[in-house]
């Protein structure tokens, strides 16, 4: 499997699938370079995106691969070539969270995530948020 940083060329494909988002911001994010695609045999078969928490966090808005490439081990490659190009640019921490009526929640504590609270909407299960420290490569110099 292929990871890349998406490109404008990718935004048909994503808006296509990833009815979470406006078009508007899902562009935004894909110049903004937090949106990773995960390719196999030169054919696109899911993304990850992510913004900032607090404007200084890593936060995993959504990991999502197509019917048939699920439970292959590509979304734990994804995560951790995410948490890779994360630990580069300096973050220690990332974040992510999922409802917990979803199995999300036991793939992401696999990955090493812990609790970290959750929130409770109206109308919605329980939102579960998840962190997990990075470790940073040291600068040199």
């Amino acid at each position: 499997m292929e990871i890349r940083r998406a490109q404008a060329e990718d935004f048909a494909f994503l808006s296509q699938h990833d009815a979470h988002i406006a078009p508007d911001e899902l562009e935004a994010q894909i110049e903004r370079g937090r949106v990773l695609i995960a390719q196999e045999g030169g054919r696109r078969i899911g993304w990850l995106r992510w913004n900032l928490f607090w404007d200084n966090t890593p936060f995993l808005n959504l990991l999502f691969l197509l019917e048939g490439f699920r439970q292959k081990g590509y979304g734990r490659q994804l995560m951790q070539e995410w948490e890779r190009r994360m630990a580069a640019q300096g973050f220690r921490l990332v974040m992510t969270s999922t409802l917990s009526s979803e199995q999300a929640q036991h793939f992401y504590r696999a990955l090493g995530y812990r609790d970290a609270g959750s929130l409770l909407l109206e109308g919605e299960p329980l939102e579960i948020f998840f962190t997990k420290r990075l470790d940073v490569p040291e600068k040199k110099g």
